[in-house]
């Protein structure tokens, strides 16, 4: 399988009106994404946001789980949270994984009318298998989802996640997990 990476997108991100906004890290979203990631057998989880403060936050959470009182307690969740890396936005998850044209971006979004060019499940799964040397950088975005600039210049949008109720609002860490098993099962 290729190399799978993740990120977390908290600006740009669009809030309930529409406007491109910076939405707050969680460190329940932090902890729930590596271990998805990690137990899906994602390499890197990239949580961005241009928020220093933000981004000292979950340096802070990262060592308390990683090499703080918390690593020897709980070595699982130690082994998670060491895929996560810190960076202000995703060009530097891009670069990290050495740059555009060695990564194929795949966005996610909720809304059928999210634009971008969709990717569905069983053609991303045989994408995933297939011989292609970049890497997959799987983007999930906070609060009410990716700007639309986002999704566009991605290589490939995944359909959202539909319920039998008609209901359409998973928290992120639902969503990823979801999305995850529906791309290497």
């Amino acid at each position: 399988m290729r190399r799978v990476a993740l990120a977390l997108v908290h600006y740009p991100v669009l809030d309930r009106a529409g406007a491109t906004v910076t939405s707050a890290v969680t460190n329940i979203d932090v902890h729930d994404l590596s271990r998805s990631a990690k137990t899906f057998g994602a390499t890197e989880l990239f949580v961005t946001t241009p928020v220093e403060a933000q981004r000292t936050l979950v340096q802070t959470i990262l060592g308390h789980w990683t090499t703080g009182a918390s690593a020897a307690r709980i070595p699982s969740r130690r082994d998670a949270l060491a895929i996560v890396r810190v960076v202000p936005q995703l060009d530097d998850a891009i670069a990290a994984l050495g740059g555009r044209d060695r990564v194929e971006v795949w966005v996610t979004a909720a809304r059928e009318d999210a634009g971008g060019r969709v990717l569905e499940y069983a053609e991303a799964r045989a994408r995933l298998r297939g011989d292609d040397p970049r890497a997959v950088l799987l983007v999930f975005g906070t609060s009410w989802g990716l700007v639309p600039a986002l999704v566009d210049a991605a290589d490939g949008r995944l359909p959202p996640i539909v319920g039998t109720s008609g209901y359409n609002h998973l928290s992120v860490r639902a969503a990823c997990a979801i999305t995850l098993d529906r791309l290497v099962t």
